[in-house]
């Protein structure tokens, strides 16, 4: 059992989680749509939150409280709406317990094949930290990863590189030696200003648009193609 051919001299390898890893739309969905309610504000619905996710819970939430997706000016982060509407949907998403969501297909396979290689491995996502461990462990997977960093573990979060050049130094890693397999534009910017290889899966939510416009490094169509 060998990596793709274009990872086989990688010392890490990092995953982002929604849309990557897991489909957690149904949980943030319920999330969302229970804050907009219990602020008298239209319910959002899976395909619209599926376009929204990807650059943390609060940019998630302004754009729910906004109506509109990112490319359209957003209402302020620190406008009272958008601080009552996160602190409401994340009192709704911690009481899904990640009910709803589920890992791809291939996801559980992959990292336990992954897990017998001399390879760290490293969750680099923008949800909250403090929903990592207990989703984790819920899928079965908290024990694959050597390292979590979520979206308020560090001052900056995708697509700013500097989640990914911490785990490169965490590891003691070249940034050229790591990559970062991941399903949106921001995580292949992340990975291109980090200085890591990009891998882009085409399954996950990425707003709509296909992974292989922002040229991944490697694009694969499946997480099983990351192993020969």
């Amino acid at each position: 059992m060998k990596l793709h051919p274009r990872l086989q001299e990688i010392r890490l390898l990092a995953f982002d989680l929604d849309g990557t890893l897991i489909d957690s739309v149904p949980d943030l969905t319920t999330a969302v749509d229970q804050a907009l309610k219990q602020m008298h504000l239209p319910l959002a619905g899976p395909g619209q939150v599926r376009h929204w996710v990807g650059n943390g819970s609060q940019v998630l939430i302004q754009r729910a409280v906004t109506g509109q997706d990112q490319g359209e000016k957003l209402i302020a982060a620190d406008d009272p709406r958008v601080i009552q509407a996160h602190d409401l949907f994340l009192e709704a998403y911690a009481a899904t317990q990640g009910e709803a969501t589920r890992l791809y297909p291939g996801v559980l396979e992959t990292l336990d094949q992954l897990s017998r290689l001399p390879l760290p491995l490293a969750l680099i996502t923008n949800k909250p930290a403090r929903f990592l461990p207990e989703l984790l462990a819920g899928l079965g997977i908290d024990h694959y990863f050597q390292l979590l960093l979520g979206g308020d573990s560090l001052a900056q979060k995708k697509p700013h590189p500097a989640p990914l050049l911490h785990a490169a130094e965490h590891f003691a890693c070249p940034p050229k030696a790591a990559a970062l397999v991941g399903d949106s534009r921001h995580d292949i910017e992340a990975a291109r200003a980090a200085g890591f290889i990009s891998v882009g899966v085409p399954y996950g939510y990425n707003h709509g648009q296909p992974i292989s416009q922002s040229q991944p490094d490697l694009l694969i169509n499946h997480l099983t193609d990351l192993l020969n």
